[in-house]
């Protein structure tokens, strides 16, 4: 009968509305969770009766069933915080997380680390990465991200980058005494260099024009630096010759010995290699070094050692890797945040703990590096904030609140038109 259907019809909207109650409320409620996506009802039309057949028109409706609850992945706000281990994702990708229960995805960066150095999440969930070598190369390896090395041994120097000018006017008649470096060189530069045990040492090098375009270099040690040396005396370590063409740039090098005799516990005979670039000779452009006509100068040094170090501190830079920094120094990839990507991340299942599972729906996910693959960005010191926008939620429930409402009053109707039918066979 059709006022018996009319009651069925009008339950249908109390049910649907009563659901899209609890889709608003719970975006509601969740305004203040990191990383999280409202959810959209949507609902369908049901057709159960047809006056004409097959044929279309003068068809009656059954009312409403919610067809789907769809999250809408749109990018939420962008929130600084003060902890280097909070990370945000501008883009499409996902966090991947492993725990108890296997892999799974999210949005929220509020991570920590745990007594044991894993990156974790507030429950426990360890965040998965590219790990890195022993010398801090990142590699395809997956695996918990985790601070692994509170303690970097030291290195000696086998290189050393010299970046200057040798004045092309310097007189060439003058006679290198070692006795008297300072008074008998035309140029001097000192590098910090470090010998086996990871003791530092200062060196200076000393520079002499020879003949036109030719220059002699000595790397010299104090006394108090090396073997059997004497305080106050300097020590020649290392030497060789630079050659310049015509145009002032870097013909050829040599090295005409390196043997470094450290004291202090470190091993003897450390060779350590003086670059000053590459030179015409052997295919480069010869501009580390030059000779011109202005004055000698070193623009910058470098060398490969350092002393032993411990933790200092760990940041994230934008391409989500994690390094150490130490007490020496050094900073060191300890491995990089992996992100994944959907190609239907509306399909994802919904884990609880602001954490999503793969489904059929979804696909497999695809898992790189962040700023690969449209897959985003990662920062630190943020988090992305909820995408509840509370104002369009109270529009939501008030009309979720109306039509429930309005539903209710199909119902009532439908119930006193009833009781009039029953009221004529009283008659």
């Amino acid at each position: 009968m059709g006022i018996l259907s009319s009651m069925y019809t009008g339950i249908t909207g109390l049910q649907g509305q009563g659901e899209a109650l609890s889709i608003y409320g719970d975006n509601i409620a969740n305004a203040n969770t990191v990383g999280f996506k409202t959810s959209r009802p949507e609902f369908q039309d049901v057709i159960a009766k047809s006056l004409k057949g097959l044929l279309g028109g003068n068809q009656i409706g059954r009312g409403t069933r919610l067809a789907a609850v769809n999250p809408v992945f749109a990018q939420g706000s962008i929130v600084q915080t003060e902890s280097s281990t909070d990370l945000a994702i501008t883009g499409d990708g996902f966090f991947v997380l492993d725990g108890v229960d296997g892999q799974s995805f999210s949005r929220n960066g509020a991570f920590h680390f745990d007594k044991d150095g894993k990156l974790i999440n507030s429950d426990n969930f360890r965040v998965q990465g590219f790990l890195a070598d022993e010398n801090g190369k990142l590699t395809s390896k997956m695996g918990d991200l985790s601070v692994n090395r509170t303690v970097v041994d030291a290195k000696k120097t086998t290189d050393v980058n010299l970046f200057m000018n040798l004045d092309l006017r310097a007189e060439k008649a003058m006679e290198f005494d070692p006795a008297r470096p300072d008074q008998t060189s035309h140029f001097a530069t000192g590098v910090t260099v470090y010998d086996t045990a990871g003791t530092a040492h200062v060196l200076t090098v000393y520079f002499n024009k020879t003949d036109d375009g030719v220059w002699t270099w000595r790397a010299m040690a104090k006394g108090e630096e090396v073997v059997n040396g004497q305080k106050g005396q300097m020590y020649e370590q290392a030497r060789g010759r630079l050659t310049f063409d015509t145009d002032g740039r870097l013909q050829d090098q040599v090295t005409e010995r390196s043997s470094f005799q450290f004291n202090k516990g470190a091993l003897p005979d450390q060779v350590i290699n003086f670059n000053f670039g590459e030179d015409k000779a052997h295919g480069g452009a010869g501009l580390q070094v030059t000779q011109y006509g202005t004055a000698s100068e070193a623009y910058k040094t470098l060398q490969d050692g350092y002393t032993a170090g411990t933790l200092a501190g760990l940041t994230f830079n934008d391409d989500g890797a994690l390094a150490a920094i130490y007490t020496n120094g050094q900073t060191i990839n300890l491995g990089q945040i992996a992100l994944a990507k959907f190609e239907n991340p509306e399909g994802l299942f919904k884990n609880g703990q602001n954490r999503y599972r793969e489904s059929r729906l979804s696909g497999q996910p695809t898992i790189g590096a962040p700023s690969t693959g449209g897959r985003g960005r990662v920062s630190s010191k943020t988090i992305e904030s909820s995408t509840t926008d509370i104002a369009s939620e109270f529009i939501n429930l008030m009309t979720a609140q109306r039509s429930f409402q309005a539903n209710s009053k199909v119902v009532s109707t439908a119930d006193e038109m009833m009781q009039e039918v029953i009221n004529l066979k009283r008659n």
